[in-house]
C-alpha cells in the first residue's frame, strides 16, 4: 500500500476545495466518511489515492433533525447512531432496521450512512483485480464464472448487486439526497441516484467525481404507515444481503392504501417492483395476497447459472415481510 496524505477539512466547501486542488495538481484524491470501504479498497489496490479527504472532521454532518415535512439526516451519521435514533426508529423503522443489519457492531460504529449508500461493489472479481467492466475492462467474469450472489434483475453488461442495506430503505421511503459539488447543491431523488451498468458500467450512482452526498431528507410518514426491512444472509455477520426487501405500507386498518417494495441483493441498484405494489394497493392484506405479491415481484427475474435459488427466496422474503407488517398494530 503506497503512502498518501490525509486532509481534514473544517467544512464541506473546504473539503471540495481540497479535492479540486489535489486533482488540479495531477494527484488522485479520494473521499472518506467512516473510511472502512475505502481502506479495504486501498489495501486491495483497487484505488491508490495520493490524498484522502476525511469528511468526519466536519462538525454537524452527523445529526438527525426533525423538520417541517419530515426529517433531515446528515450523511456522516454512523450506522449505529442511525439505527438507535428515537425519531428514526419511531417514524422510519425500515431505515433503522436496515442500518442495524449492516456488517458487525465495529463496522456500524465507524461506517456512515453516506458511505453505506455510496460503497463500491463487493463482487469477488472486481475486488480481486480482474479486468472486469467495473474495473475498466470489457467483460463481466461472473456470467460464466462464480455467480451465486450476482444479479437476477437489471444485469448487463455487469451483473454486480448493489451492496448497500440502507439504499433500498431510502428508496422505499421516497428519500431525497442533497448532493454538493463545486457548482453548488442539487437534490436527487433516491430512486434516481443509483444507475444501472447499462447506463454507466464504471459507476453505481449519479455522483460526479467532485461531488459528495452530504445529507438525506426523509418525507413525513403518512398516517397508518408501517415499514420493515428483512435481510437474508449466507452467514450471521460481516456479510451483505443475498436477498433483502425494504417495504413501506400505508394502511387503513387491514386495507393497504399504497405500498413501496424495494429489493436488495438481487440487482445492480435497489430494485423497486411497482407491479407487486399494485397487487396490494386498495386491498385487504391476507397471506394469499402477500403470496401473490411475492410471485409478481419476481416475474421479471433472469437468473444466471448458479443463482436461480434467489428467485424463490425473494418471493418468500417479500411475502413474509408483507404478512409481518400487516399484523403490526
Amino acid at each position: 500500500m503506497k503512502t498518501f496524505t490525509n486532509a481534514n477539512p473544517r467544512d464541506l466547501p473546504q473539503a471540495l476545495k481540497l479535492l479540486e486542488q489535489a486533482r488540479a495538481a495531477g494527484k488522485n484524491a479520494a473521499v472518506a466518511g467512516g473510511g472502512s470501504d475505502l481502506l479495504g479498497m486501498i489495501k486491495e489496490r483497487i484505488v491508490s489515492p495520493d490524498v484522502v479527504v476525511h469528511l468526519r472532521s466536519i462538525k454537524g454532518m452527523d445529526q438527525v433533525a426533525s423538520e417541517k415535512g419530515g426529517a433531515r439526516v446528515g450523511g456522516l451519521i454512523t450506522l449505529d447512531a442511525l439505527s438507535s435514533h428515537p425519531l428514526i426508529r419511531r417514524q422510519y423503522a425500515v431505515l433503522a432496521e436496515a442500518a442495524e443489519s449492516v456488517a458487525t457492531p465495529q463496522i456500524r460504529n465507524a461506517g456512515t450512512l453516506a458511505g453505506n449508500v455510496c460503497q463500491r461493489p463487493w463482487c469477488w472479481y472486481y475486488r480481486n483485480g480482474f479486468p472486469c467492466f467495473k474495473a475498466g475492462g470489457n467483460q463481466c467474469f461472473s456470467i460464466n464464472g462464480e455467480n451465486q450472489f450476482h444479479a437476477i434483475f437489471g444485469g448487463g453488461p455487469s451483473f454486480i448487486v448493489h451492496p448497500s442495506d440502507t439504499a433500498p430503505a431510502l428508496v422505499a421511503l421516497g428519500a431525497q439526497f442533497r448532493v454538493t459539488g463545486p457548482s453548488g447543491e442539487r437534490t436527487v431523488p433516491a430512486a434516481d441516484f443509483f444507475v444501472l451498468p447499462k447506463q454507466n458500467a464504471a459507476r453505481e450512482n449519479a455522483l460526479k467525481d467532485d461531488e459528495v452526498l452530504g445529507m438525506v431528507r426523509l418525507p413525513a410518514p403518512r398516517p397508518g404507515t408501517r415499514s420493515a426491512y428483512h435481510k437474508v444472509m449466507d452467514r450471521e455477520a460481516w456479510t451483505h444481503a443475498v436477498v433483502s426487501a425494504a417495504i413501506v405500507l400505508e394502511m387503513d386498518g387491514e386495507v393497504c392504501r399504497s405500498a413501496r417494495i424495494v429489493l436488495g441483493g438481487v440487482a445492480p441498484t435497489p430494485w423497486r417492483v411497482p407491479d407487486a405494489e399494485r397487487v396490494l394497493a386498495g386491498q385487504r392484506i391476507t397471506p394469499e395476497l402477500a403470496a401473490k405479491a411475492g410471485e409478481v415481484a419476481v416475474a421479471g427475474a433472469n437468473p444466471l447459472r448458479k443463482n436461480a435459488y434467489k428467485v424463490p427466496l425473494t418471493k418468500a422474503v417479500v411475502q413474509r415481510t408483507i404478512v409481518e407488517l400487516a399484523r403490526r398494530a
